[in-house]
């Protein structure tokens, strides 16, 4: 297993997207889910294929089911659904995650995390704000910008790398 955290969010119940993530994401040391979810079957294939690989989340503005989905990940030890906000150490690293652009780039003007995580607006786009790395992972969905990305972070220097998958559901047998 790497080293490397994987970050990414609004997968917006885009389960073909999270299909291809999956064998990738295995490799992480941890996975971190900045909200959109959508429903908690989202969050359960989530919780159930990564096995027992620590899985950290918020909630965004479409995750309209959070008390099921709190339920959903309180049946998996390795789920850590922090709510509206999270501030958690992870590999050595200060971490602060929410969903909304705006609170993460106050709270990065704050310098009290070294990696600062947000979605919501979909879009890929990483900064340093000071000493804090500014991320957000684009999409996973793909459906709003056409990229479905998530980046890989190594919590030692805090590099990135970006990872895109194929849009769209794997073509069937029949149709191939």
């Amino acid at each position: 297993m790497t080293t490397r955290l994987a970050i990414l969010s609004d997968t917006h119940d885009q389960l073909w997207q999270i299909e291809q993530a999956l064998p990738l994401l295995r490799q992480a040391r941890a996975v971190l889910h900045a909200g959109d979810w959508v429903a908690p079957f989202t969050l359960k294939r989530l919780a159930e294929g990564l096995s027992d690989i620590p899985l950290h989340g918020v909630f965004g503005n479409n995750d309209g089911e959070r008390r099921l989905l709190a339920r959903v990940a309180d049946g998996y030890a390795h789920v850590h659904l922090h709510g509206e906000f999270a501030d958690f150490n992870l590999a050595g690293l200060r971490i602060a995650m929410t969903h909304y652009p705006d609170i993460a780039r106050a709270i990065a003007r704050g310098s009290a995390y070294q990696v600062v995580i947000y979605g919501h607006d979909h879009r890929a786009h990483h900064e340093w704000v000071g000493d804090t790395l500014l991320l957000n992972p684009g999409e996973l969905f793909g459906g709003l910008t056409g990229r479905s990305t998530f980046v890989w972070l190594d919590p030692t220097t805090r590099a990135l790398e970006w990872v895109e998958l194929p849009w769209g559901p794997a073509p069937t047998a029949a149709a191939a």
